[in-house]
């Protein structure tokens, strides 16, 4: 079995492949290391390996992670589901947030930033398959939600991202990630200076960097598949 650092290795050898075949810069897509539900050990060894930008789904979950490598260099994303009763917590112990599609909630993270750490990083999540069963908001209301965040005090809007229903082929994979990035251009047209696509996932990151990503969220394909 590979070990988490071969691992790592082969998905930045895939990113840089990708980059390649997209005609894009070296270097122009992040990685961030989708560590939910991984024991301690296994970021360790991501970090030993270079890795420094992790993101987490649970906070009951991430938080004794963060207390136990507060001495580490990291960059702690949250990318899961966000609660009113949850949002105090994520505004003093994460840099980023991707899963933001509320007003309500982008306020509260907005009033619970401690002013001693810079401004929080915010992602919209936008819902670009129309499933009922998936969070975000539809591209027509991002412009809307976006220019209200924007105007938030220790907030800095950041860019957009989504969670696709699963594609058949590169192609079809290639569909949501071109809608989202053709919502991003159409927001910064409108005036808002938007630099992140947070977009792919382990089994379709070649498509978000055919489409123009710069973070792919990748957990599997670093850490293996999780116990059921």
């Amino acid at each position: 079995m590979n070990s988490i650092a071969q691992r790592l290795e082969q998905v930045r050898a895939r990113i840089t492949q990708a980059e390649q075949r997209a005609q894009r810069p070296p270097g122009s897509t992040r990685l961030l290391a989708v560590s939910k539900t991984r024991p301690i050990e296994d970021l360790r060894a991501a970090l030993a390996a270079g890795q420094t930008c992790f993101g987490e789904n649970y906070l009951q979950d991430a938080l004794p992670k963060i207390a136990e490598l507060a001495d580490e260099l990291i960059e702690w994303h949250y990318i899961g589901p966000l609660q009113s009763n949850k949002t105090r917590e994520i505004a003093g112990h994460f840099a980023w947030v991707h899963s933001v599609d509320r007003l309500k909630i982008a306020r509260r993270l907005s009033e619970q930033r401690p002013p001693y750490l810079p401004p929080l990083n915010l992602c919209l999540q936008i819902n670009t398959s129309g499933e009922a069963s998936k969070s975000g908001i539809v591209p027509e209301e991002a412009l809307k939600l976006a220019r209200a965040i924007a105007d938030l005090p220790h907030l800095q809007l950041r860019g957009l991202m989504t969670i696709p229903a699963p594609g058949s082929g590169f192609e079809q994979q290639r569909q949501p990630f071109r809608q989202l990035r053709e919502l991003f251009a159409q927001l910064n047209a409108e005036g808002l200076a938007l630099d992140t696509l947070s977009m792919g996932m382990s089994g379709d990151l070649e498509a978000a960097i055919a489409e123009g990503s710069t973070l792919v969220r990748i957990g599997t394909a670093i850490f293996g598949a999780r116990a059921k």
